[in-house]
């Protein structure tokens, strides 16, 4: 319950954020998290064995009420009653407790995981709407990203240039090949004329 409380509490934007960046990244609480989920699965070993106590308790009571209604002697006294009766109590308190407390981890984890995405939506909002802080953050960690792929682009567009230059080049070579080659028939087919 403290846990629950301390998610809760209405803190700063920066200071929840901080506490819950803390608690995401720290080995310290990444250990403790691991032998919270240990516990809880001893404690849903314990939840199935309660019922199963239960569910024997309550078979014993019903066959010992069945064979008082048919008549027969009393098959559980005074003080045998009351020990099965104190059984069934302390089966179903354990049954409860373990109930409970699988119930409360289930909403310790459903809330927590509830808060970091208010807490990156509220991040995405104050970027949305210009906080300078924000703003810079986020402008920091988008340019961190995004030198990687301007430098492969660089990269890509130098190659392209000269691809092009080269294609150039071969064109240019070409229109004078072209070009010597039209001269050469042109003046092979001016040339007999004249002789003839």
């Amino acid at each position: 319950m403290v846990l629950f409380v301390a998610l809760i509490v209405p803190l700063p934007f920066t200071w929840r954020r901080k506490l819950f960046t803390f608690v995401s990244e720290s080995p310290i609480v990444a250990k403790l998290q691991y032998g919270m989920k240990i516990t809880f699965i001893f404690i849903l070993i314990l939840f199935i064995d309660s019922v199963n106590r239960v569910y024997r308790v309550q078979l014993e009571l019903s066959v010992a009420s069945q064979s008082e209604r048919r008549g027969g002697a009393a098959v559980l006294g005074g003080s045998e009653r009351m020990e099965v009766q104190a059984r069934k109590f302390y089966s179903q308190r354990n049954m409860y407790l373990c109930g409970f407390t699988l119930f409360l981890s289930l909403i310790l984890n459903r809330t927590y995981i509830m808060i970091l995405d208010v807490l990156r939506l509220e991040e995405e909002v104050k970027t949305l709407k210009g906080d300078p802080a924000t703003k810079d953050k986020a402008a920091s960690l988008q340019n961190a990203r995004n030198v990687g792929e301007i430098g492969r682009l660089k990269e890509e567009l130098a190659a392209k240039d000269r691809d092009m230059s080269n294609l150039k080049k071969q064109v240019e070579n070409m229109s004078k090949e072209y070009n010597r080659m039209g001269d050469q028939i042109s003046q092979a087919d001016t040339t007999p004329k004249k002789d003839r």
